[in-house]
């Protein structure tokens, strides 16, 4: 089992505390946000074949890293850099310490241990498409070598993120549009051709309706739980099937660890957050040595850690 942690909240970024913890105690509890149904996450080297990772700031997690490097598991960190302006990342660090991150983890783990994101792509007047082709270039050249593949998406405007980048327009005073499907493809081409140029693969992330015909572009595909790449950083072969959560995703199986509503980035094209004061308020009130990230409701201490 792949042990994803986690495309719900930023772990590596605000909680490496509690993730030391719950890998030390070998399990961890999450909660269906659908169902509401408990589960206990096993997280010792029996049951957990290894560790995806997602975020935007890996510094505070670098021994957490250790731990795991430490413990044999093989991982894998997506690591989103977009360099957005404040307006749409309020709280995301600098460009150029991600990028310094980038280098150091690629230079402890190896550039197999590493994906970079540039994702979701947003059409706003503060990143209209050319800024996109220049903003996106030097990134480009900024984290050569650090790894071999760039993940792309487009944003999808859900009702939540609607609300919140709507607020966040009156805020700041720029317009934001979802542009017909040839524009985003147009756009994500231009990039790809820069993306090789740099040497990483471009896939696009579970949006099969922005792939052209596949004779004539750049792009694949995304895995981002990808038991290949993650087979590659440990040295031998990891097997899990493709479940693929939406159309278009070509990801393998796995339990997720995090829990929505619980990152304070503030991002406002966040799918994962529907309010951000929700989101900070559950930031401050987390306890680390929980087994939950975020306690639910009713559930007690000893319920929770049984």
């Amino acid at each position: 089992m792949i042990v994803s942690a986690s495309y719900k909240t930023d772990i590596p970024a605000f909680y490496p505390a509690w993730f030391r913890r719950r890998l030390a105690a070998g399990y961890a509890k999450m909660v269906n946000p659908y169902g509401g149904q408990v589960y206990t996450i096993d997280l010792t080297p029996a049951a957990c074949d290894g560790f995806l990772f997602w975020t935007k700031n890996a510094h505070p997690f670098r021994e957490a890293l250790a731990d795991v490097h430490a413990r044999g598991f093989p991982f894998v960190i997506q690591y989103t850099i977009t360099a957005y302006p404040r307006a749409l990342e309020t709280s995301v660090i600098r460009p150029e310490h991600a990028i310094g991150q980038m280098r150091d983890l690629a230079a402890a783990y190896g550039p197999d241990a590493l994906v970079w994101r540039y994702d979701p792509v947003l059409f706003t007047s503060l990143t209209p498409p050319d800024w996109h082709r220049r903003n996106f270039a030097d990134l480009a050249a900024a984290l050569e070598g650090t790894c071999d593949e760039v993940v792309f998406s487009v944003a999808t405007i859900y009702r939540k993120t609607k609300r919140n980048t709507d607020a966040a327009a009156r805020e700041h005073g720029f317009a934001w549009w979802d542009p017909p499907a040839a524009e985003k493809t147009e756009l994500l081409e231009d990039l790809a051709v820069t993306a090789e140029t740099h040497g990483f693969a471009p896939k696009l992330c579970a949006q099969p309706e922005l792939l052209p015909d596949p004779l004539f572009t750049r792009l694949r595909p995304a895995a981002c739980i990808d038991p290949a790449r993650l087979s590659r950083v440990a040295g031998y072969a990891i097997h899990a099937r493709t479940t693929g959560g939406r159309p278009g995703c070509q990801c393998a199986q796995s339990k997720d660890i995090g829990a929505y509503d619980t990152c304070p980035h503030g991002c406002v094209y966040c799918y994962a957050v529907q309010r951000p004061e929700i989101a900070k308020r559950r930031y401050r009130e987390h306890d680390p040595d929980d087994p939950f990230l975020i306690r639910p409701a009713g559930r007690s201490p000893h319920a929770a850690s049984s």
